[in-house]
């Protein structure tokens, strides 16, 4: 293979014994056995057992120092054979050594216990973290997973194209990255939220069926399933597209994907498509997770009529669990949970027999308790809990309690995939901040019902070509069927406070393209990082990115954000405050 190797470290079998091998790899472990000394070499590929007879050959070799060895592959005694490892039937029998790369500082941690170790310092060294086979694999497995989806989507004949990094500052839900002009005094670039408005005007260049692995960067506040500054999607873009045309495509990618690189049960297209509207109310979330058996009850219209000061007159929401042979300190932790979460308190009732026990019980006559089991389907010891508050916090706080009981009873199936697109978003809200109206999901989006609907109807009751995948609970992907009418794009944004000319100047180039002719055109994309995560069973989205920032947007390792110098600062006419 070259002057330092002639196998990797993982490929030795039996079928080598007898040979003469040079392998060269990091200094996993070693192991004196009383003259006989073991040192596991491992790389890329995996690990092969060495074995030193002379102690003078190790001589300044300490742990993930980088060595090349020659020797003999010999067959292991029964009692060392490891069936753990691929090369664990074979040894190599080490009769020379050379020195690739000593290891001369203080390991800050064992690299094959780096999962243990607190994430700022596995993060500052990340180089030793990734040496670790689990987050190595993690890494290799992040690959054929995007290897796959590019090889699922030239397939299904879309195109790979390139979208600029240094482009526009536009408003788009999140804030921008900014990037100083030196030869643009008080000029700045952005670096793009999403290549939204170029796969927009590749739909309008003419071509038919787009898509990339982008980079897309936000300065968003880090989550598990979030990481700040940088992350990647799987873009994609088609014209002369309806939204199921969309879904299709969508559905047929995650599903293939997702069956590939995995045994669990994945949810077999066509994917259920819930309104926004009922997902709110039936799961309390617009990324539900569908592997929770707990449904939501709509009960407004039943306490209208129930003498119960603190339901009266507003939106009332029940969930049915069977908490049978629950003791009291488990509804005493679920109140403690819902006052920790903003509730005022947590009702229930438990149906024993033909009776209710409660303390909500007195409140409700003989008719109403019938009508109660019948809208919940109310079982014998079954219980509901109910919620009360405001639109749309009663729908937040429905769908925390829904989550918190599933734990809590232990109902979740952890063996599947559950998907769902989540549909008919609306096109407009009142932003909290500013008490105006704002765009929900996507500036870019068609709205149902075209120029006529937002002409003729309330702005808040008009729904969107706007649609979600969600997996599992986690939201892999948001999409839209595009406003390609500059008329209707004018209106649109006109209705969410921005002028003909603020249009122009923030998206003169797409409405200009629109204007020269335009075809139907919708598209979505995918997350390539939360795929990764699910695929790979983490809970942090960190652990599937190679060199990720930490949770306060820093990169440890390389140590941005970091201070630059007044002569860089001058080049870019900046001066700081």
């Amino acid at each position: 293979m070259s002057k330092y190797r002639t196998h990797n470290c993982g490929e030795l079998r039996t079928e080598n014994i007898g040979e003469n091998v040079k392998i060269a790899g990091w200094v996993d472990t070693v192991r004196n056995h009383g003259g006989v000394i073991f040192l596991d070499l491992r790389d890329h590929y995996g690990v092969t057992q060495t074995v030193f007879h002379d102690e003078s050959l190790l001589e300044g070799i300490s742990r993930e120092s980088v060595i090349s060895v020659t020797g003999k592959v010999v067959e292991r005694d029964e009692d060392t054979i490891n069936p753990k490892i691929a090369t664990g039937l074979v040894e190599v029998v080490v009769d020379s050594i050379e020195i690739l790369g000593p290891s001369l500082a203080r390991l800050p941690f064992i690299p094959g216990e780096s999962t243990a170790t607190r994430e700022d310092v596995r993060l500052k060294y990340r180089f030793l973290d990734l040496r670790n086979p689990e987050m190595h694999e993690i890494i290799v497995f992040r690959s054929k997973v995007i290897s796959y989806l590019r090889k699922k989507m030239e397939e299904l004949g879309f195109v790979e194209i390139q979208t600029p990094i240094l482009t526009c500052s536009s408003p788009e839900g999140a804030r921008d990255y900014l990037v100083p002009s030196r030869k643009h005094k008080g000029k700045f670039y952005a670096l793009p939220q999403a290549p939204q408005q170029f796969k927009q005007l590749l739909m309008a260049s003419g071509f038919d069926k787009y898509f990339q692995i982008a980079p897309c960067f936000r300065d968003e506040d880090a989550r598990l399933d979030r990481s700040p500054g940088e992350f990647y999607q799987l873009d994609f873009e088609m014209a002369f597209a309806e939204q199921e045309d969309v879904l299709n495509v969508a559905e047929t990618v995650i599903y293939d994907t997702f069956s590939h690189f995995s045994d669990f049960s994945v949810s077999k297209p066509p994917f259920r498509r819930i309104p926004y509207n009922e997902a709110m109310l039936t799961y309390g979330s617009d990324k539900p997770d569908l592997r929770n058996p707990l449904i939501i009850k709509d009960l407004t219209d039943l306490f209208a009529e129930v003498d119960f000061p603190a339901f009266k007159g507003r939106p009332v929401r029940g969930i049915k669990a069977d908490c049978s042979n629950k003791p009291r300190s488990f509804f005493e932790n679920m109140l403690k949970f819902a006052l920790s979460i903003g509730m005022k308190g947590l009702g229930y009732l438990t149906l024993a027999g033909d009776i209710f026990k409660g303390p909500i019980d007195k409140f409700l006559n003989p008719e109403q308790k019938a009508e109660l089991i019948r809208i919940v389907d109310l079982k014998d010891n079954e219980t509901v809990f109910f919620i009360c508050d405001e639109l749309p916090i009663v729908n937040t706080y429905a769908g925390q309690i829904r989550t918190e009981l599933c734990n809590q009873l232990d109902l979740l199936d952890k063996d599947r995939y559950e998907m769902c697109f989540i549909i008919d978003y609306p096109m407009y809200e009142i932003n909290e901040e500013t008490g105006k109206i704002d765009f929900t999901h996507n500036p870019f989006s068609m709205p149902q019902g075209g120029l006529e609907a937002l002409e003729n109807e309330d702005p808040l009751t008009i729904l969107a070509y706007q649609y979600d995948i969600v997996c599992n609970g986690v939201e892999l992907s948001s999409g839209a069927v595009r406003n390609h009418h500059p008329d209707i794009m004018k209106k649109a944004f006109e209705i969410a406070g921005y002028s003909h000319e603020e249009l122009k100047a923030k998206f003169g180039a797409l409405y200009t393209a629109f204007t020269y002719g335009a075809p139907p055109h919708a598209g979505m994309a995918p997350g390539v990082d939360r795929m990764v995560m699910l695929l790979t069973g983490r809970s942090n989205i960190r652990d599937v990115i190679a060199f990720p920032l930490n949770s306060n947007a820093q990169d440890l390792l390389l140590g941005a954000p970091n201070e630059v110098t007044e002569k860089q600062l001058r080049e870019v006419h900046i001066k700081l405050r």
